[in-house]
């Protein structure tokens, strides 16, 4: 079996202690970055046309800031388009920094790509809501997101590209 390394770059992964259980603890959570465009008002909101059709993009990023600690950044883009003009974009990058506890190495990917942003996204899903309601549009209820099929997909592109884009290091 193979084993993939995902050390913290300052002389390998964190020991654990079998008998203590991991832990994952949500430090902060914060907005990064946060746009709402509105290109076509005050006509976009006087005459609506169409039902929109909205398109949502989403990534996870993370890096290493330490040892167990690490930065996740949830990115939502949703871009509206009716007739194929744009009604709005809003675009977020939710950040959270996390600490992770006696977790095997193989383990961290899982905690940090997956489970941080499954815990994160309904407060990011609120802040798009809020966002897209306060432009003056109703609020965009995202569906959930399934991150563990997320992190396979970047893992599979990443392969298929022969690079290691989703290491955590």
């Amino acid at each position: 079996m193979a084993e993939e390394t995902t050390g913290n770059g300052t002389g390998g992964a964190p020991t654990t202690n079998p008998s203590e259980p991991h832990q994952l603890i949500l430090n902060a959570q914060y907005i990064k970055d946060l746009s709402f465009e509105n290109p076509r008002a005050p006509q976009s909101l006087i005459q609506p046309t169409a039902q929109p059709e909205v398109e949502i993009n989403v990534d996870v990023k993370a890096r290493n800031l330490g040892p167990e600690v690490f930065e996740v950044v949830l990115t939502i883009n949703a871009t509206a388009r009716a007739q194929g003009e744009p009604v709005f974009l809003v675009e977020l990058a939710y950040g959270s920094v996390v600490s992770v506890k006696n977790a095997p190495a193989e383990l961290i990917p899982a905690l940090v790509l997956v489970e941080t942003p499954r815990i994160v996204f309904p407060f990011a899903r609120a802040v798009i809501a809020n966002a897209t309601r306060d432009g003056g549009f109703p609020p965009l209820m995202i569906n959930p997101i399934d991150f563990a099929e997320l992190l396979r997909r970047q893992q599979a592109d990443a392969q298929a590209l022969g690079s290691t884009s989703t290491a955590l290091v």
